[in-house]
């Protein structure tokens, strides 16, 4: 185990003990904003030794009392925290009354929604220290302190080490698995859509910001930086991820995560992406790509449903229509999306796919396993690729078969989804290109002339169910069995009854 990883599992030890934190998704939430302090104070000492090497100076954001050198990691000579550092009431005091109210107020006071203040205000916002002990705190900021971010491969590490906290926040219970999408299958989408230098991409559901951080890992590896400009970096963390969280924890989770991955200016803001009438978007505010994984399964008022062509309460159908307007002439998406959406077929549901059908090219449909989402959901989902270059003529499906039944210990991987990327990118090696037709085969294409009443569900065509055909007698014979075994058990229960 690494010392960084020690140290986190240390931090998340000592907030356990603390009366006010109750479960991962509090202390995944408290150790976020200690470290987003710590990083954030990292940043301006690095830009200000840049501006002093230029001959300028550089305007720190936080008041000079207010930084973390000051309130929580004050140095004595030997560069040590000093002994005579806040801990207790006192330290408690100041983060509540003094720390917190200052960053709560950067949003309202600043204008500029793409400044570094008002992300901050953004963050501090909905936010509030938990943590009751001022000598818990006082343990975990002198831990935290020991954490360079200015170490490339610290952060790196780190960057890795807060995602599995972001992936263990569900495992105690509550909805915060609706922040957490599985890498494995965002890799595959992102390296299926295969962002370029200029697009811009987006996420209306952000969440923890998988799908961006993913998208600014694939742009940013090693090999592709050799061959950037700088006016090409400075469009990549300025001009490319945009996306908005409707909650105050995934937005937090999802603005530290794409820090700690090194996306310093995301263009990601805390709202309710629903409450946009898609009406009024225009072909400025749309996007080159779209990458999401929206929620499902909820209900909206009327008043929210008033925003699209198509009312319907299901969520999951607000969001698709969402992410249709929002997509560029000649753009393309990548959208998670429950099964329902593909067989579903009243009125609304209907008229949203026969929309997507026909001014939308839904060219690939992955059919996920069930299990992708557990603990948090066991919903069947898919992923709908549709690029908006005219109507769709064909669907390209793709089934992903793992050799075990997902569970939580055994999530879905990469390798599972390795074939279905390759065939994707190489359609010359297709079984349903080639009319390959076997038991084994997971791909097969249909064409929309052939699809009834929008219905567009993976159906594999290839995979034959075997059908015992039983004759009337022993049919009876087995519902007679059945019967006996419901009558046994019925008797236990009633003699463990009796005999209370």
């Amino acid at each position: 185990m690494s010392e960084i990883q020690n140290k986190i599992n240390r931090i998340t030890d000592i907030l356990r003990r603390d009366d006010g934190i109750s479960g991962a998704m509090h202390y995944t939430e408290q150790i976020s904003w200690i470290l987003f302090l710590k990083f954030l104070n990292d940043f301006e000492l690095n830009r200000a030794d840049e501006a002093e090497l230029d001959g300028n100076e550089y305007q720190f954001v936080l008041r000079e009392d207010l930084r973390w050198d000051n309130w929580a990691a004050p140095k004595d000579e030997k560069g040590e925290i000093d002994k005579k550092a806040m801990t207790g009431d006192d330290l408690i005091d100041v983060v509540n009354t003094k720390l917190f109210p200052y960053l709560k107020e950067f949003k309202t006071n600043q204008i500029d929604p793409t400044s570094m203040r008002y992300k901050i205000g953004a963050i501090f916002e909905y936010l509030d220290n938990r943590i009751v002990s001022g000598h818990t705190l006082r343990e975990v900021i002198d831990i935290i302190d020991e954490l360079d971010f200015q170490s490339s491969d610290e952060l790196f590490e780190l960057s890795k080490i807060y995602e599995e906290l972001l992936k263990g926040m569900g495992s105690d219970g509550g909805n915060s698995g609706e922040f957490y999408t599985p890498r494995s299958v965002i890799k595959a989408m992102v390296e299926t859509v295969n962002p370029q230098v200029g697009e811009s991409i987006y996420d209306g559901a952000t969440g923890s910001a998988g799908f961006l951080v993913e998208s600014f890992e694939f742009l940013t590896t090693e090999e592709k930086r050799a061959n950037y400009s700088p006016t090409d970096m400075e469009t990549i963390q300025k001009k490319t991820f945009y996306g908005q969280e409707k909650t105050s924890l995934g937005y937090v989770m999802g603005m530290m995560n794409m820090i700690l991955h090194g996306i310093e200016s995301p263009n990601v803001y805390k709202g309710n992406t629903l409450t946009t009438n898609i009406r009024d978007i225009q072909e400025k505010d749309r996007h080159d790509i779209i990458l999401a994984n929206p929620p499902f399964g909820g209900k909206e008022k009327a008043q929210i449903q008033q925003n699209f062509p198509v009312e319907t309460n299901a969520t999951e159908m607000l969001f698709l229509q969402h992410f249709m307007k929002m997509l560029k002439l000649e753009g393309r998406a990548s959208i998670i999306v429950p099964e329902g959406v593909l067989f579903q077929t009243n009125n609304a549901f209907k008229a949203i796919k026969q929309d997507l059908l026909e001014n939308f090219d839904v060219h690939t449909i992955v059919s996920l396993p069930s299990g992708v989402f557990l603990p948090y959901s066991g919903v069947k989902t898919n992923i709908l690729f549709f690029d908006r270059k005219g109507a769709t003529s064909e669907i390209w499906y793709y089934e992903v078969n793992p050799p075990y039944k997902l569970t939580k210990n055994k999530p879905i991987l990469f390798e599972h989804l390795e074939e279905f990327v390759d065939l994707y990118k190489h359609p010359e090696k297709r079984n349903a290109t080639n009319k390959k037709v076997s038991d084994d085969c997971n791909d097969w294409t249909v064409k929309v002339s052939d699809i009834e009443d929008y219905d567009i569900s993976a159906k594999n065509p290839n995979k034959v169910v075997d059908v015992v055909h039983q004759s009337p007698f022993e049919l009876i014979g087995q519902l007679k069995a059945n019967d006996e075994k419901i009558n046994q058990h019925l008797d236990k229960i009633e003699s463990i009854i009796n005999e209370e």
